[in-house]
Formats: structure tokens, C-alpha cells, sequence
């Protein structure tokens, strides 16, 4: 009885799988089956362009929101490069004003003391909104020092900064203007 049961249980796979190749031959002859498939496929397509359309949307939409941060971390950078030759002309002024004696002109005394009042005025502001000057004690860097000349020097290693002809500067991380230095040949 067992072997019955097994071979009736065969007989009954072979023709459902024989009713599967019937069914797929009738599918494949009957045009709204096809149709059906189309239909599928073009809905695939779709679905796969709408995915790739979304990603790329949202892509476009971190990279508009980090430039955007970026451009208000950075928008006073301009105002910035602009107050640069000011503070270059009240260096120069101080720096042309003789260091008072004793006894010496007390105009030129107050002269020096309220340029360089207003000369840490704006060192503090500088420092306050985050733009510092160039460190030239680390030694020439391209990246942050122009060197216009170089001079002979025996005190200064060659490529050694022997002069600082004009301070560069730094907005938080972007060079505002580089440093303008001489170097040792």
C-alpha cells in the first residue's frame, strides 16, 4: 500500500508540472498575458528611474544645505579682506612715529598711544571673529607665505623668513591673504 500512495503522489507531480508547462505555453499565446508582462516591466522601469530620481534629489538637496552652512560661516570673509590695508595703514602710522623720549613732544606721545589703542582695537576684533594672523615662526610655507625677494643671510638658514613685509591672514581655516616675505637664497 505504501508504494501505491508513492506512485500516485508521482503521478500527480508529473501532471501538475505538465499543467505548468500548459499554463506557461497558454501565457505566452494569450496577448493580454503578454500585455500583463508589459505592463510589469514598464512599472519596474519606472519604479527604478523614480528611486534613482529620488537619491539624486536627495543628494542635490545635503549638497545645497552644506554649501548653504558654508556660506554663512564664511560670509563675513569679504569684509574681512577689506579691512586687511587698514590695519596695514595703522601699523605703517605707528611704525612711523618716533618712540618718545623723555622730555620729548607729548603730541606725538598721544598720537602713538591712540594708534595703538585703536590698532589692538582691531586685534581683538580680529581675534573675536576668528581671523588671526600668519605664523611665520614655523618657517615658510607656500601655502600661506609669498616670498617676493630672497636675500643673503648668514643668521638664516637658506629658505629660513628673514623679513616680514606684509602680515598675512587667516579667516578660521581659509587664508585671507598670504604673508609677504622675504626668504634667506
Amino acid at each position: 500500500m505504501a508504494g501505491k500512495k508513492t506512485d500516485d503522489e508521482m503521478r500527480k507531480k508529473e501532471e501538475r508540472s505538465e499543467q505548468s508547462a500548459e499554463e506557461v505555453e497558454r501565457e505566452v499565446e494569450n496577448p493580454d498575458i503578454k500585455e500583463l508582462n508589459k505592463c510589469r516591466e514598464e512599472l519596474e522601469a519606472c519604479e527604478d528611474k523614480y528611486l534613482r530620481m529620488h537619491a539624486e534629489f536627495e543628494n542635490i538637496k545635503k549638497r545645497m544645505e552644506r554649501e548653504k552652512e558654508k556660506s554663512v560661516a564664511y560670509a563675513q570673509e569679504e569684509f574681512a579682506r577689506d579691512l586687511l590695508p587698514v590695519m596695514d595703514s595703522l601699523e605703517l602710522a605707528l611704525a612711523s612715529i618716533p618712540m618718545p623720549e623723555e622730555g620729548g613732544d607729548e603730541h606725538l606721545t598721544k598720537l602713538r598711544e591712540g594708534i595703538q589703542l585703536t590698532l589692538d582695537q582691531f586685534i581683538k576684533t580680529f581675534e573675536k571673529h576668528h581671523i588671526k594672523v600668519v605664523d611665520i615662526d614655523q618657517g615658510f610655507d607656500p601655502n600661506f607665505h609669498d616670498a617676493v625677494m630672497q636675500v643673503e643671510s648668514e643668521e638664516h638658514k637658506s629658505g629660513q623668513i628673514v623679513q616680514v613685509l606684509q602680515k598675512g591672514y587667516t579667516y578660521k581655516e581659509r587664508l585671507l591673504r598670504p604673508a609677504m616675505v622675504s626668504v634667506a637664497k
